[in-house]
Order: structure tokens, then C-alpha cells, then sequence
């Protein structure tokens, strides 16, 4: 009898990177030529959102279909444990294969069994533009990478995959490929021939700073990081950066997509191309990121998925969210899941349906004052990392706990509603308003809006409240 041939995968991971600064997600300006290529040969998936706006918690919510309140996977240094299931678990078990050449933020330690080949090359030190005590140094505005790709940790990583498939031996167990990059994610720079690629006159206007009815945070990060001594033109020199280090993840791509071309691996192996959260790359007059902000800019991300037989240049509008990826993969893998979870799988829209025009799409991040463990900047107050890029953030998290508060969102096709316990909740009109410049959240016309939003809300709580493990435990003691 014939084997059957499994199907592969290779997950491209950039880190940080927001779907609007992609050609083929509207941008005017940045050239992302293979990007377009695999939307235009796949699915690309325009109303994807993460589950939460750092690192880790967004990780764990994509491998476990799992929100971040359902196991308490809020902060960076909460990883997948032993006893938690998870997609690398699931098709480990299942047979695969899996070669992991990145960052982590997502197994802790003693999960890391289930991966056959792990690591994680740093390359070339990045170097701060700016002298400490410069009103720049904490804008995450650093000098170009002047050295050879070899020496950039994401051609490393990527190079580590294109090894991998290349000596791969015929007839070895199925694989996923899994290429977790550290560009576009801050500080901003990349090498030389891609830093200067854009000019910060040619970027077209960015969200402005100062906005009326922003969260307390946005002005306050603006002072801890003295952005707000800096002026227009500045962040969109961060912003035609971050242009340029998404364009060399796209020739990253490129590399990747002629060997899988040269060795015919379309035919088995599904290409799925995301990331874990966005940037503000000087929107609002801000950097990086935070963990209670929900702005697209940071929620909305970039899914693009080629897989074999599917169909091909089409675009799903209705929304979905990252979290996804776990049941889309063990359909795709013929492996099922064994415990309770949310994701859905986008496998049926691969093959050219729509998704759900009326699903509610969720965030969640921050921590409560009772969890002192949860938050950043945790360091001696005697001796703190001033001259650290993140010591403004972590300093902030201590001095003023509220602004991490736990904070939810809720995004239909039309609005955008952001809870806060201690207030500074947000209202979108995402038609009149997509880019989120109009805090509508005491607009009297929209009283019913909002309330059919936390409705949802409340209902989607008590619905994924927690989890009923599966399995029964004997209620007696054992003979």
C-alpha cells in the first residue's frame, strides 16, 4: 500500500510587524514584492487581530486557542508549561518533526521535549543613535547595521531553515518549520542597505499625538521616554525605519520562497506567513508598544497563508483572530485536539469561503495591582538599569500600576469598544474613523452601541471563563 505524504509546514514569523505597513495590505509607500507574491498565490487575511499586544502572551493564545484569562498567560515570563497543551505538543506527538530557528517567548524550559531543533542566533549588537541623556536615546532610534547579512540574526535563522530543507533526507517525518524573527520589532534599525531605503519626508501623515480621550498612558510614555520633546518629522524618520526593516524581512521571504520554489515544497507544504502583534512606529507620537493598548496599529496583523490545492489571490474581509492558527493546523495536519479551546479553523477559507461577517474578535492584557509579580520593571530600586532602552517602561509600570490595569477589547466589522476597570474605556466608529483619532465613548447616540458591545463582552467572558479538563479523576482513594 502506498504512504500516504503529510503535509509540511514553515511558519515565517516576523516579530512586531503591523499589517497596514504592507503593499499588500494598502500601504503607498513600502515595497513588499514577495509578501504580494504569496497573497497573490494564497489567502490574505485583511481583519486579523492577536489576542494580546506582547510577545509571549500573544505566542501562547495562537498555540493553545486559548485567551490569555482562561490559564493567566499575561505577562512576558509566563510561558507554556508541562502539563498545558499545545500545537507543537499536538504534532509532536503526531509524528512531526519540528526545527525551530528564533526567539522563544513561548515554551517554557522543561516544555521544550516535544522540538526536535531549537535555537536562537542573536548576530550583530544593535547600537543606539544617541548618548545617554540625549532627549532621542529612548525613542528606540538606532544606527544602520553596517556588516555583512551573515551577520544579522534573522539571515541566521533564516539561513538555519534554508539548511534545514535542503538536507532534509527523503522519506523523514513530516515537519514544521517554524522562522520566529526579530525585525521590524524595535529598536529600529536593520542593515544598511535597508535603512536609508525610505526618507521620512515621503511617509505619509501619521496619527497624531494628543489626541483628545487617549488612555493617561499615551501622554505618559510621551514624558517617561521625552518623545514628547521630539517633533513630527522625527517619528516619521522611526517610521520610514520601520518601512525599511519590513522590507528586509521581505527579501528575507524571498530567500526562503526560491528554495521552497527549487525544491518543489508548494506541492506538500503549507506556507503560513503572520506575526505576534503590531507597532506604533511613531504613531500617536509613540514607539513600540504597550500591554492595555488595543489600537490597530498593534491588534491588526498580517496573515497570509499559501497551502497546497487551495485557492488562489483570494482575500477573506470578515474578521478572525491569531488564535486561530492552532485549530487551522491540526486540521491541515489530520490531528485532533484533546482539550477545550476557541480557535476556529480558517482551513474552509483557504479553499475560498468567507469567514463569519458578524463574529466579535477579543483582546486582553494587564495585570491587577494584587499580582506585583506581573509587571515590568521589577528591578533593584536602589540600582535600576537606567541606561537600559526599557527602564522608562519598567519605571512606569511601578511608579503608576494603573496604567498596565487589565484592560479588554471587543472589534466588530463597525466599532471598536476598550474596557478598563478604572476607567479610560474607548469607543470607535471604525467606519467614520479607522484610525481610531475620536473617542466616542460618551456619545449619547452610541449609548446602545456600547451596551450591546459589553453585552458581548460579558457573554464571551462567561463563556471562556475557564476550561473543563478533560479526563476524571477517582473520587475515592485508591485500594
Amino acid at each position: 500500500m502506498p504512504t500516504v505524504k503529510r503535509t509540511n509546514f514553515i511558519f515565517f514569523q516576523p516579530d512586531e510587524m503591523r499589517a497596514e505597513s504592507l503593499a499588500c495590505y494598502g500601504h503607498p509607500l513600502v515595497e513588499t514584492p514577495n509578501y504580494d507574491r504569496v497573497a497573490n498565490e494564497g489567502t490574505r487575511f485583511d481583519k486579523c487581530f492577536v489576542q494580546n499586544s506582547q510577545c509571549t502572551e500573544s505566542r501562547v493564545s495562537m498555540m493553545t486557542g486559548l485567551y490569555p484569562h482562561c490559564a493567566g498567560h499575561r505577562t512576558l515570563w509566563h510561558l507554556i508549561r508541562p502539563h498545558e497543551p499545545h500545537l507543537f505538543k499536538y504534532l509532536y506527538e503526531g509524528g512531526y518533526d519540528i526545527h525551530w530557528f528564533g526567539k522563544n517567548d513561548l515554551l517554557a524550559p522543561e516544555s521544550l521535549g516535544c522540538i526536535k531543533e531549537y535555537c536562537e542566533p542573536m548576530g550583530v549588537e544593535r547600537e543606539n543613535l544617541y548618548k545617554f541623556g540625549e532627549k532621542e536615546y529612548y525613542s528606540f532610534h538606532y544606527k544602520p547595521l553596517n556588516c555583512e547579512h551573515d551577520e544579522i540574526g534573522d539571515y541566521i535563522k533564516v539561513k538555519a531553515g534554508i539548511d534545514f530543507l535542503r538536507t532534509r533526507k527523503s522519506g523523514a517525518n513530516p515537519f514544521f518549520l517554524f522562522l520566529p524573527l526579530l525585525q521590524p520589532h524595535p529598536s529600529y534599525t536593520t542593515h544598511s542597505n535597508f535603512y536609508h531605503l525610505y526618507k521620512a519626508q515621503d511617509i505619509p501623515d501619521l496619527r497624531p499625538a494628543n489626541l483628545d480621550k487617549k488612555p493617561n498612558f499615551y501622554e505618559l510614555i510621551r514624558k517617561y521616554r521625552r518623545l514628547d520633546e521630539l517633533d513630527a518629522m522625527f517619528f516619521k524618520q522611526i517610521n520610514a525605519i520601520y518601512l525599511g526593516m519590513i522590507s528586509y524581512t521581505d527579501w528575507l521571504l524571498g530567500e526562503l520562497l526560491d528554495v521552497m520554489d527549487e525544491l518543489n515544497l508548494f506541492e506538500d507544504t503549507v506556507l503560513i506567513i503572520s506575526s505576534d502583534h503590531g507597532d506604533w512606529a511613531g504613531d500617536f507620537g509613540l514607539v513600540e508598544k504597550w500591554p492595555t493598548d488595543y489600537s490597530d496599529p498593534i491588534s491588526r496583523v498580517p496573515l497570509i497563508v499559501k497551502a497546497p490545492g487551495g485557492v488562489v489571490g483570494h482575500t477573506v474581509n470578515e474578521p478572525i483572530e491569531m488564535l486561530d492558527l492552532m485549530a487551522s493546523v491540526l486540521e491541515l495536519a489530520d490531528i485532533p485536539s484533546e482539550h477545550t479551546h476557541f480557535s476556529r479553523s480558517f482551513v474552509p477559507n483557504l479553499n475560498g469561503q468567507r469567514a463569519d461577517p458578524n463574529r466579535c474578535v477579543f483582546a486582553e492584557g494587564g495585570y491587577g495591582e494584587a499580582e506585583p509579580h506581573a509587571f515590568e520593571g521589577r528591578w533593584d530600586r536602589s540600582n535600576p538599569p537606567v541606561k537600559g532602552i526599557y527602564y522608562p517602561k519598567g519605571t512606569l509600570q511601578q511608579e503608576e500600576p494603573e496604567t498596565v490595569c487589565r484592560t479588554t477589547m471587543i472589534r466588530t466589522m463597525k466599532h471598536k469598544l476598550i474596557r478598563r476597570p478604572l476607567g479610560q474605556d474607548e469607543l470607535y466608529d471604525l467606519v467614520a474613523d479607522p484610525s481610531e483619532t475620536h473617542n466616542l465613548i460618551d456619545e449619547p447616540s452610541l449609548r446602545d452601541t456600547k451596551r450591546d458591545l459589553e453585552n458581548s463582552m460579558l457573554e464571551w467572558f462567561i463563556e471562556t471563563s475557564d476550561t473543563v479538563p478533560v479526563g476524571r479523576d477517582p473520587r475515592r482513594f485508591p485500594s
